[in-house]
This record gives C-alpha cells, structure tokens and sequence, in this order.
C-alpha cells in the first residue's frame, strides 16, 4: 500500500501528463475505488464502468488536487463516492426500479478482502456509534445509500441547512474517530 506523500507524488506527476504515474497511482488506488463504487452501485459490471470513468477524471483533474495535509484518498474517494451516486441517481431516475442485474450481481469479496473488510467495517461501526443515532442515519443514507440533503433534511423533518450542519459535523466526527 502507498503512503499519502508517495500518493500526493503521484497525483502531481499525473497533471503532468506522466503515463507511468498513472499507471502506479491506479494499481494503489483502484481496489479502494472500486470497492466505493460497487457498494453504491451494488453491480459489479456498473462499478466496473464507473471505476474507468472515475479514472479518466483522475487524469483530467490531478492538477486540481491541492495537498493541504488531508489524505490524498479522501480526495479520490469523494471523487469516486460523487460518481457513483450520480450514476445511481441517473439510474434510478431513468428505471423508476430496481436493476435487474444488480440482483443477479456476486459483489462479495475474495478471502483477503473479507478480512480487510471486516476490521475496516468495524473500525467504521465503533466510530458511527460514537454519533448521535439520527446523525449516523443522516450519514449513511447520503453517503451509502445516495440519498440527497434535500430528501434528508424532509425525513429527519429539519431545514437543509441544517442536515448540512449534520453532515459536516459528523464527518468530522468521524475523520477524528478514524484517525486515532
């Protein structure tokens, strides 16, 4: 796995147009992404689809990515966290449904990831249960489940301004329990 600083080295390579750096940043990166994709879109051939355009605007936007001493990841996974949901979003917008193939779809994972799985999912479950009950809800359903802040802020019958506070807020949370 690359650190964040040999991650960062990459990205500045590829807004340079280096062929090479993008080929390493890909072979870091693209388990994780892919990994994102396919738990928003719950189809392995869309994930599939989706992870080649997340990475045609990693090569596009490198140069917009700022090291300011977040995590490299956080910016790519946002990246392919937004492409997915919008993917799902156009897709349940064009369907009306459910997808057929998504149901038919095997997206468990080999051996070695059902065990990197499990130590992350619990490290992420023990952090969400450090949050207030409606605000982890808040969080899984716009950040794992595509729901907008809009649609949030009707159920938990609070101003979107607010569900945006949430939402920040506990991210924070978060990033900060995820960090110890």
């Amino acid at each position: 796995m690359a650190t964040p600083e040999e991650i960062e080295s990459l990205l500045s390579r590829v807004a340079t147009g280096d062929r090479g750096a993008f080929r390493q940043l890909y072979r870091h990166t693209s388990a994780k992404l892919f990994g994102i994709a396919l738990r928003i879109l719950s189809d392995r051939a869309e994930a599939e689809d989706a992870l080649q355009d997340i990475f045609v605007k990693v090569w596009d936007n490198a140069g917009r990515y700022q090291a300011n001493g977040l995590s490299p990841m956080t910016w790519l996974i946002t990246l392919a966290r937004n492409h997915a949901i919008d993917r799902l979003r156009r897709r349940r917008a064009g369907q009306g449904g459910l997808d057929e193939a998504a149901e038919l779809a095997d997206d468990r994972p080999g051996p070695e990831g059902q065990v990197m799985r499990t130590a992350q999912r619990d490290r992420l479950v023990a952090c969400f249960e450090e949050l207030e009950a409606a605000r982890a809800e808040a969080v899984r359903r716009a950040y794992l489940q595509g729901e907008t802040y809009a649609d949030l802020a009707e159920r938990f019958e609070v101003p979107l301004n607010t569900m945006r506070t949430w939402l920040r807020r506990s991210l924070l949370k978060l990033r900060e329990c995820l960090s110890r």
